[in-house]
């Protein structure tokens, strides 16, 4: 069918759901090794303490997305699984703060990452559902605004709740500070709220042919079709798609390094903190702030962005933010100072707002519309793989190679990102060829 153009509202609207699926990533990103880590973790320990968010997105998104390409309901296609996935999140992040043992957290975090998956996956898919492709990089774009703006607030609200609303946290090994705790509360809020948003604001294209696609549906009923599905479009996927996932690869597995990593390291490197020590908990904090400047860049830059992709490829694009993210973790490991920090995070920032908008925005021309959610969904094997080896490895390498130096984990994924910008040449030119085709449509 051919679709209207959206007003810029209307993409927003479509969009805002993404700004409390990433509050609850961004309080997630920002504090779970540190959560481990009062609950008594080792450095070597916070790898695999992090294995279920990889894990959770390789067996959950395509999962979701193969479903989500066959309901159609009152709710519409993707909508119902924006709302299970929002209250099964919003009641993860009320529970995770309080663990009170580290099982009990990892256990958590295994359901919460689920959730949001559940939640996420579909979004994605939602672009290609209701935009013109002409305007598929403008709504990507929208979404890592949206993005930028959700972790933004949320790294930062623990320093917020501390150093701007007096809220007192006495941090020992064993207990969770009361301002993390506040924190997961009023992310838990806001990410249903925004998802409803969403849900409220924006009505789904029904199928072409009901009659039709309630046969696809019948067709394709059952777990063993579904495996088998999943396995046969896995092996045909698109060149295209082939060509991205090594540059996926190398960014994600730099991504995780960084997110794993540079809160302990800020808190133990910089600010010389043990767990549950005063200067542990304001390098924590001081962490979260860090996270919040590239988060708080890539919500400034996607407004850029929305005027480049008018102007330059998006293969382009994303090749010179992934060598400028990647100069921004190699920059971190020698400006120590906690506000030097930050500038290193500006240039993570410009690559993060890319890596949230132009993969999908080359991926979303190159796969058959019918297939929108369950290809997307695959494409995610390609952010968790590299995570499950961060997961699985760099423990190892922590305890034998980089002396328990959580800063030289930061610097290995200023390297692999550096690896991705100068992946991108792989990628075929046709690529580009059809984003340009598609903007001056």
């Amino acid at each position: 069918m051919d679709k209207p153009r959206l007003s810029f509202w209307q993409i927003w609207n479509m969009s805002f759901g993404f700004f409390g699926i990433q509050f609850g990533w961004g309080l997630q990103m920002a504090n779970m090794s540190a959560i481990y880590q009062y609950l008594g973790a080792r450095e070597d320990q916070i790898a695999w303490l992090w294995i279920a968010a990889p894990l959770t997105g390789l067996i959950v998104q395509p999962i979701v997305g193969y479903c989500s390409d066959r309901t159609w309901s009152g709710l519409g296609r993707r909508r119902p699984y924006f709302l299970t996935g929002a209250i099964l999140s919003s009641l993860a992040l009320i529970a995770m703060p309080n663990s009170t043992a580290l099982w009990m957290a990892a256990g958590l975090l295994w359901i919460l990452d689920a959730s949001i998956n559940i939640t996420m996956e579909p979004f994605r898919a939602f672009v290609g559902d209701l935009l013109p492709k002409e305007q598929r990089k403008s709504g990507f774009a929208m979404q890592s605004l949206l993005i930028g703006l959700g972790a933004v607030l949320s790294s930062a609200l623990p320093y917020l709740l501390t150093n701007w609303f007096g809220v007192k946290s006495d941090a020992s090994e064993g207990a969770i500070p009361a301002t993390v705790r506040l924190a997961f509360y009023i992310g838990s809020a806001v990410f249903l709220a925004a998802v409803l948003y969403t849900i409220v604001t924006t009505k789904e294209y029904p199928p072409e042919d009901l009659k039709v696609f309630r046969r696809m549906q019948a067709d394709s009923a059952g777990i063993g079709r579904a495996v088998t599905e999943i396995f046969r479009g896995i092996g045909s996927m698109p060149r295209a798609m082939r060509q991205l996932a090594v540059v996926q690869f190398f960014t994600w597995f730099a991504l995780f390094c960084m997110w794993l990593y540079f809160v302990p390291a800020v808190a133990t490197q910089v600010f010389g903190g043990a767990p549950g020590s005063p200067e542990y908990q304001r390098g924590n904090e001081w962490g979260g702030v860090c996270f919040s400047v590239y988060n708080g860049t890539a919500f400034v830059f996607a407004f850029a962005l929305l005027a480049l992709v008018k102007h330059f490829p998006a293969r382009t694009i994303h090749r010179v933010c992934l060598l400028a993210g990647g100069l921004g973790l190699v920059l971190t490991v020698v400006l120590r100072h906690p506000h030097a920090l930050l500038f290193s995070m500006l240039l993570v920032g410009v690559a993060w707002a890319s890596i949230l908008s132009m993969p999908y925005a080359m991926l979303s021309n190159a796969i058959p519309a019918a297939q929108m959610g369950f290809y997307m969904g695959v494409f995610n094997f390609f952010i968790v793989l590299p995570q499950i080896l961060a997961s699985a490895g760099l423990g190892l390498l922590m305890k034998h190679l980089l002396g328990n130096n959580p800063m030289h984990v930061v610097l290995l994924g200023g390297v692999s990102m550096g690896v991705a910008g100068l992946c991108v040449g792989l990628v075929s030119k046709d690529v580009d060829a059809v984003a340009q085709t598609d903007a001056a449509a």
